[in-house]
């Protein structure tokens, strides 16, 4: 018996209250993939229509909020469901589920981001590889409404990182802590350095590289570009 192909996502763009209200770290866009989130909005928009067509037979214009093609009207449902800053919205789920995935020793910084900080304090002691992982971690929902949150957050913690500490990183990280250094290297982040700041010993050069050429190919241009050669760091730690 053949199967049902899987639904596609409820894409919602920035037209989720009226006032325009915005979490600071809340994307431009972003999708609802869980069922279950699917009917909460399609349940909150049908009831917008039906006040819209009310209002409509008794000759007054129900607000579209500047989206006159939007398939939705504001209503005080949608507000709380929709609105990035209701703590009872979906937004905020998909903000709070991103928090309880993060690194034990992370969790507290990206739980105030979540909260709407623009630039807490960075946590201590929490090595660079870890932070590369968590950048680099697969997310069940990677265009949820916290994807945003789940590329500032560690790129934030890696811009104040200098690129020596970096390369040591890279070394000593896994292959999923290979995927969020190659894209924090090929990031705005570390390619606006100053060129000084971009030389990188060949050893951590040539595992970003080859990461990059396997997994994240359209990345290899800018690495092979930005990486800059550096004297190989000899000193062992412990």
């Amino acid at each position: 018996m053949p199967t049902k192909p899987p639904r596609k996502p409820l894409v919602m763009g920035d037209f989720s209250r009226a006032d325009g209200a915005r979490h600071p770290h809340h994307p431009t866009s972003y999708e609802i993939s869980d069922q279950a989130e699917i009917r909460e909005v399609r349940a909150v928009r049908r009831i917008g229509r039906r006040r819209a067509a009310a209002a409509a037979a008794k000759g007054v214009e129900f607000c579209s909020c500047g989206n006159p093609d939007a398939d939705t009207h504001p209503t005080p449902e949608s507000n709380r469901l929709l609105d990035p800053l209701s703590p009872e919205g979906i937004p905020a789920r998909h903000r709070a589920r991103w928090v309880a995935a993060a690194p034990a020793g992370l969790r507290e910084y990206a739980a105030a981001l979540a909260g709407g900080w623009e630039d807490p304090v960075p946590p201590r002691g929490v090595p660079s590889a870890v932070v590369f992982g968590w950048l680099g971690a697969v997310r069940a929902e990677p265009r949820d409404a916290a994807w945003l949150l789940a590329e500032r957050g560690p790129e934030r913690l890696l811009a104040g990182v200098a690129t020596d500490e970096l390369a040591w990183a890279v070394r000593e990280t896994d292959r999923v802590g290979l995927e969020g250094a190659v894209r924090f290297f090929a990031s705005e982040e570390f390619t606006t350095r100053h060129p000084k700041r971009r030389r990188v010993p060949d050893t951590a050069r040539d595992l970003l590289l080859r990461h990059a050429r396997s997994h994240r190919p359209k990345d290899l241009p800018v690495l092979e570009r930005r990486l800059l050669r550096a004297a190989e760091d000899r000193v062992r730690r412990s």
